[in-house]
Parts: C-alpha cells; structure tokens; sequence
C-alpha cells in the first residue's frame, strides 16, 4: 500500500465520476483501477490490491491472462467487427463448436452468442417459448438474472434492482428455493420446497402452459446458495415428464468457478439450455446460449441475433479461456482454491458466532453472518459495510451478496497464487474481527 485507500488521485477521480455519471450507476469501492494482472489490481494512486472480486466473477483465469490478451490482439489486427449477421466470423463458429462440446446437453447441441448474461437470459427464454408454444416462466425466490426487462423480472430482489422500474414482464412466476440455512426444517428442506413447487406449477400455472423454469445451480447474487441436495434434479425431472424447458443459468457460476465447467452436472441434471457470460470472455463482452439443436433451430430465421453479439475479438478471447482452463488443468485448481478457502471459513466461523452458515462449490465460496445465531437476523448494514472497509482498507477488495445483504462472497481467480491467497484470507478474517468488535 502506498497510500490510504482511497488516495488522492482516485478521490480526484472520483469527484469527476460524480459529475460525470448517473448516482444509479453504484461504485462498491472508492478507487480507480490502473492496471491489473492475475490476483493484483493496481489503482491510480500505485497502491496493489488482492483481488477477491474478479469484476463479479469474470476473471475466472485472472486479470490480463497473457493468453487472452494475445488472442485478442491477434484479432483486432484482423477484424474488430463486420456483424455476425452480414459476414460470419471464424471465432464464432469456433467458439460455437467447443461449447457444445463441452455444454451438458443430452444430444446434438447449438450456440448463439449476444453481449451480456442478462441478453443470455432474454435469449434463452425466447427461445424457450418459441420452441414449446407456452408463454409462462417460473423462477425461483433470491434469483438474480439481469436488469434487462425480462431479467429484471426473474430477478428476485426488488432493491436496487427492481425499485421504481415496473411494470415488468407478464407471465412470471415465482417459487421458493431449497436455502437451507433459512428453511423453517433444514433437514427436510429439498423435500418440503419440491413438494410445494411441483404443487403450484400444477394448480396454479398448469403444467402445460409453463415453457420454461430457469434457475441458477448455485445461487449468485442471491448469496452463493447452495440448494438443499435432491431439489434441483426433483425440479428438471418434472420439466422433462412435462415437456418444459429446464434453463440452467451458469452466468456467475459456470467456466469452472464451482470447479467443473458448469456446476448443473454436480446435481445430476441435463439441462436443454445453459446460459455463459462473464468468465467466458475474460473481460470482454460476450455471453452465450448453449441448447439441445431441435429447441435452438425452432426459432424462424431472423429471430435470434444482435449487431455486437459473438464479435470475432470477444470470440477469439473466449476461445484463449477455453484453451487456458484446459490446458492448465483449472477446474481441478478451482477445487484446490475452494478447499482453503473453504478450510479457514470453518476456522473463522469457530471464532466468530455471527458466521452463521459457510457454504460453496469449488471456489465459489461464501459465509453468512447474523446478528443473533438463534434468529438468524441478518447482519446489519453497517457492520457488513464495515468488513468490505477495512478489508479493502488493508489491500484486499472484496464483495458483499445475499437477499439481505449479510454475505460475504469470495470470487478470487480460480488459479490464484496460494500465497496471495493466504494473505487475503489473513485479511479478511482481521477485517471481521474488526467489525464484530
């Protein structure tokens, strides 16, 4: 660190953004990056940061991979763009052919590409109603899926993300998720929150006007919730008996963040359509619609696109993700990363009581903190707000999630060095133990 966080330069910085820029536009941390590799952001003011954010799970393979900037330089050289839609690009194509390949898509599978994970989402649903001639979409309670028209319908949580935006998209529905910690039963969580979704698609929706349910295998934004065992396969076993489209929606959790490419397979479940975003282009901007081909081609001609969507350098930079992952065996790392991070949660939680649940795949980690280990009351926002503070405060740039606002989630690069991952965790905990004070 060389100066107090934030410095003098993000300050200056900062009193242009708030000139320049809508208040709706949040900023967590007051600081300005300047450049950034691997683990490390290094603000204007030269201060270096470890990184526990990724941009909210897109660097996945860490800030300014070599790899990545490299393929994407060697296509700007080339083409920056004709449109997808006048002249086809080689990367998309390419790229279209290592996601169904890799995709857990029972049978013969398509990809279409747009910009962002909440046109994935747009997409997906699309293509979900063309394909079934339903219109009704189920989603589930603490589900965040963008702030598009429809994402922000799917979207469970009303601030910021709804507040004042209305009306929103007809023919929604909404169903609880398995979150056990806050289950009045958590033994009998999955069971219970099944029985009482398969009992309201049936009365209240109709099985045969529901086209689709999307849901997120573990839950993002809503808290890194990890569903009780058994409800995500009871839930796509009832859209397969009823010919209902079952969306997996991989955006934050998928390119190996929970340590497999996409996490659905770890609940037993074939999805016919899995959304990609974030991590898939390091950076840049481009999101992807994976699906069983018959679903993908019931769309007519023309139906399906976007002027920017699979751009040859987003594309190329995608495909230098793929190959890194891969080649440098970063699922497995995600599972190594997740253990530590995982191993000292527990220690902390035997520390502080107010930890009341750490849960996480791979190194999609995260722990839930209460103000009263018996109720369950969510951790108030200032103290919440405090261990973001002091974490970043010492160097290490963290984020908070949840419905309540009472998670911190880690989103380190899944091939984090082990040492700056210690150091971070060092940090945090102090940081913890500050605001619990």
């Amino acid at each position: 660190m060389v100066t107090e966080v934030p410095g003098p330069k993000s300050t200056e910085w900062f009193a242009r953004r708030t000139a320049a820029i809508p208040a709706g536009v949040a900023n967590l941390h007051p600081i300005v990056t300047a450049r950034a590799s691997g683990a490390i952001i290094e603000d204007v003011d030269g201060n270096r940061l470890i990184d526990f954010a990724t941009g909210i799970a897109v660097l996945n393979v860490g800030h300014s991979a070599p790899e990545v900037v490299a393929a994407a330089q060697r296509q700007l050289e080339l083409d920056t763009h004709t449109c997808f839609h006048v002249t086809a690009n080689e990367p998309y194509i390419e790229l279209a052919e290592r996601l169904n390949a890799l995709a857990p898509i029972e049978g013969p599978a398509k990809t279409m590409f747009a910009n962002a994970g909440a046109e994935a989402v747009e997409n997906a649903v699309k293509i979900a109603r063309k394909a079934t001639g339903r219109s009704a979409i189920v989603a589930f309670d603490h589900a965040f899926h963008g702030r598009t028209l429809m994402g922000m319908t799917l979207t469970a949580k009303v601030m910021p993300y709804k507040q004042g935006m209305g009306p929103f998209a007809p023919e929604v529905y909404r169903l609880p998720f398995a979150y056990a910690y806050r289950w009045p039963n958590p033994e009998r969580c999955a069971e219970e929150a099944l029985a009482y979704a398969l009992d309201e698609m049936h009365k209240h929706i109709g099985e045969d006007n529901i086209a689709a349910v999307i849901m997120e295998p573990i839950q993002g934004e809503g808290g890194f919730i990890v569903p009780a065992p058994g409800f995500v396969k009871g839930i796509a076993d009832f859209c397969a008996a009823n010919g209902i489209v079952f969306i997996a929606d991989e955006i934050q959790s998928g390119m190996g963040r929970a340590g497999k490419w996409f996490t659905i397979v770890d609940e037993g479940v074939t999805p016919d359509i899995v959304t990609s975003a974030k991590s898939l282009g390091a950076g840049l901007p481009i999101s992807a619609i994976t699906g069983r081909a018959d679903l993908m081609d019931a769309v007519h001609v023309g139906g399906l696109g976007g002027t920017y969507g699979g751009n040859p350098v987003a594309a190329a930079a995608a495909l230098a993700v793929l190959d890194k992952i891969e080649t440098e065996y970063l699922l497995d790392a995600a599972v190594r990363t997740g253990e530590t991070i995982m191993s000292r949660f527990r220690s902390m939680q035997q520390r502080f009581p107010e930890i009341g649940e750490v849960r996480g795949r791979g190194a999609m980690c995260a722990m839930e903190l209460v103000a009263d280990p018996a109720t369950k009351e969510p951790l108030d926002a200032a103290r919440m707000g405090a261990i973001m503070t002091n974490a970043l405060r010492e160097g290490v740039v963290v984020l908070t999630a949840g419905t309540y606002g009472n998670v911190v989630r880690l989103l380190p690069p899944i091939n984090i060095d082990e040492a700056l991952l210690a150091d971070g965790l060092e940090v945090l905990e102090s940081s913890v133990a500050a605001a619990l004070a």
